[in-house]
């Protein structure tokens, strides 16, 4: 990048961070995966098509382990992407005499009853991830108590539909012009809610019940 501009947002797909972290794996049989899987989940049980699992506070399909264009290896999930989207971000600041400055790392995710893939944030730096309506006045006066919008998971996919999932070869985008507000401080745990007050709860409470696993550290 020759410059970037104050008040940008430089996305990046968590997929050359953990390569960069040598975060991969040789795929010598099923169960080397599922082995992978099992170590890297907070919670994991097997359905009809992937491992369904909880990591870092997210539910995803087996772990973010990926196998495509991966070349025969396995990529797993950088070690901390809050931690990494800050170094990056100072890096860049230094770098390009920015003040106002974001830095994202993305990942791929499906939603529940759709198809196909949106973006997501694993981690973040330099901007506020969520904005909070509750206690102000809608358009006719009357106060929200509920509502919040995901700033950090919508970037993510606005970004992720531009790099793109097969050939593109994107892994950098740059937002600019977000409506978003910019900090040196951001709360990590922002976005996360307990699954006891997850309001899809009643959803799964007829699931077999599912055991805690300890978190590796590496």
């Amino acid at each position: 990048m020759k410059t970037i501009h104050e008040q940008s947002v430089i996305v990046i797909t968590s997929k050359i961070v953990a390569l960069a972290e040598k975060r991969t794996a040789i795929i010598e049989n099923r169960e080397t995966k599922v082995k992978l899987i099992h170590r890297e989940s907070e919670y994991a049980i097997p359905t009809k098509y992937a491992w369904l699992t909880i990591k870092d506070g997210m539910v995803m399909a087996s772990a973010g382990i990926d196998e495509s264009n991966a070349n025969g290896k396995l990529i797993l999930l950088p070690r901390g992407s809050f931690k990494t989207a800050h170094t990056i971000r100072k890096q860049l600041q230094e770098k390009y005499r920015v003040k106002d400055l974001g830095v994202l790392i993305t990942d791929s995710r499906t939603i529940s009853l759709r198809a196909g893939v949106a973006g997501v944030a694993l981690g973040y730096a330099g901007f506020r991830g969520i904005k909070d309506y509750r206690g102000t006045p809608d358009i006719f006066g009357r106060k929200f108590h509920f509502s919040r919008t995901d700033v950090a998971d919508s970037l993510a996919t606005s970004a992720v539909l531009t790099m793109g999932e097969g050939k593109e070869q994107t892994p950098i985008a740059i937002i600019t012009k977000a409506p978003i507000v910019f900090s040196n401080r951001i709360r990590r745990n922002e976005l996360s809610i307990s699954i006891e007050d997850d309001m899809y709860r009643p959803l799964f409470e007829k699931l077999p019940k599912i055991r805690e696993r300890k978190k590796v550290n590496k």
